[in-house]
């Protein structure tokens, strides 16, 4: 660095994610082995997102700026050997969305420092990113306290001349979640054929959409579970869980140039037979208080048990209700025999079955995060920041922690494509779900 020993950006308390409408203050700080003539020093706080077509590219093709200010901390001067320190304040705005970073694009923010020294001597700069979370309340989301649910029929043919039909119906407990939380999945299939089905296959699916001239589908599969087969002329449930690891959360609010959407992907092998269930990830959680309607457990042969308060709205059961007679223990509806599936593979189970161990610590902004009972107790041993999987951005624990970046097992996708332009690309939440959670979306 020649004349200058340290030329460093300090944030106030170690603090690196704020939030909007926050003051973020800090301190620059110069050490010179001999006297520094300069101009000016200026600080500079800014917010931007770029995307690009290309993968990793640095050149975006487009840009947008929420925000760029500049301070100057020193005029003409010169500095004497030895430390010096510059404080520094700025105020974020409100309207600025969440930090994210992307193959194809970045929502950055950062503080940069500049010495502006005469006339053919060198400039000296330095800069250091932070996080903005921009946190997405669950509870404002019209409804998403009800399933997120979806059913399917599809004809087939079999050994040439035969044919069948085959129902498949996908349900989650919930429409919206946040990390650390579990995603109940219920799903039936009735397969009235005479032949035996593929593996079933639920995956937890992340669509970042990066709207460039040509808008790019940048598509992973955050966690996967297979299921066995049914067989020919069966009707057979399967219940399974899939916990939501450290994920940006979605409708990037105050971004026009970056979607993320989740959605659950039911599928069957053979015949080729696939559902969707969109839902939310977010940072403050479902309030599933005594005021709010709650849907229990789907019942045997499609039925829905609704509770809450009186005249919420609810799912209309598919089933008679529950003080008319029920048909007999293990048959469904014109006495089809029900089973249940075995699950054969999960991605977040090591080989011996057992779910994979992580620190409830690497989910922050996650009051009352339902973990599974062997996942409470907090380890001291435990990383204190966990980079989540899929395009994402760091999220931190609570305090003034210095960030310890770690791998966590049980989050890696099982797989990862990206396609600039798929020919079926996973439906928007606007063509999956209703019109008044449309309105959510327009309302940020």
């Amino acid at each position: 660095m020649g004349k200058l020993q340290e030329f460093d950006i300090t944030f106030a308390n170690n603090k690196v994610v704020y939030g909007p409408g926050e003051s973020i203050g800090g301190t620059v700080k110069i050490r010179t082995g001999h006297s520094l003539q300069y101009k000016a020093i200026k600080v500079n706080c800014q917010g931007s997102c770029g995307i690009s077509n290309k993968m990793n590219d640095a050149a975006w093709t487009l840009e947008e700026q929420y925000f760029n200010s500049t301070l100057s901390v020193a005029d003409k001067g010169t500095l004497a050997a030895g430390e010096h320190s510059f404080p520094f304040q700025f105020l974020i705005p409100v309207a600025v969305p969440t930090s994210f970073e992307g193959p194809f694009g970045k929502i950055i923010y950062r503080v940069r420092a500049a010495i502006d020294t005469p006339r053919f001597s060198k400039d000296y700069k330095a800069q250091r990113p932070f996080y903005l979370l921009n946190l997405l309340n669950l509870n404002e989301v019209p409804a998403i306290e009800h399933p997120s649910y979806a059913v399917t029929t599809k004809k087939f043919s079999y050994l040439l001349v035969k044919t069948g039909t085959l129902m498949l119906k996908a349900r989650s407990d919930l429409r919206g979640y946040i990390p650390g939380q579990v995603i109940k999945l219920a799903t039936e299939i009735h397969n009235k054929s005479g032949k035996d089905t593929g593996c079933v296959l639920a995956s937890l699916i992340q669509k970042v959409t990066y709207k460039t001239k040509r808008p790019v589908f940048d598509l992973r599969t955050i966690a996967e579970v297979e299921g066995a087969g049914v067989k020919a002329g069966k009707h057979a449930e399967w219940r399974e869980q899939i916990i939501v690891p450290p994920l940006p959360q979605s409708a990037l609010a105050r971004c026009s140039l970056i979607d993320i959407d989740y959605f659950i992907q039911v599928s069957l092998k053979s015949p080729d037979v696939v559902v969707t269930l969109p839902i939310y990830i977010g940072n403050i959680a479902v309030n599933l208080s005594p005021s709010r309607p709650v849907l229990s457990r789907p019942d045997r042969c499609g039925a829905t048990v609704t509770t809450g308060a009186p005249g919420a709205a609810g799912v209309t059961p598919s089933a008679p209700p529950a003080e008319e007679e029920e048909p007999e223990e293990g048959l469904c509806a014109g006495g089809m025999a029900s089973e249940e599936i075995p699950t054969k593979s999960h991605s977040q189970q090591d080989p011996s079955g057992q779910p994979v161990t992580m620190s409830p610590s690497a989910f922050s902004h996650a009051p009352g995060a339902a973990l599974p009972p062997g996942h409470r107790q907090p380890d001291a041993s435990a990383p204190l920041f966990c980079v989540s999987t899929g395009a994402t951005i760091p999220f931190f624990t609570e305090g003034n922690v210095t960030p310890i970046p770690t791998s966590c097992s049980l989050i890696l996708p099982p797989e990862y494509s990206s396609w600039d332009y798929p020919h079926e690309p996973p439906p928007t939440y606007e063509e999956s779900c209703s019109s008044a959670d449309s309105s959510f979306n327009s309302r940020q």
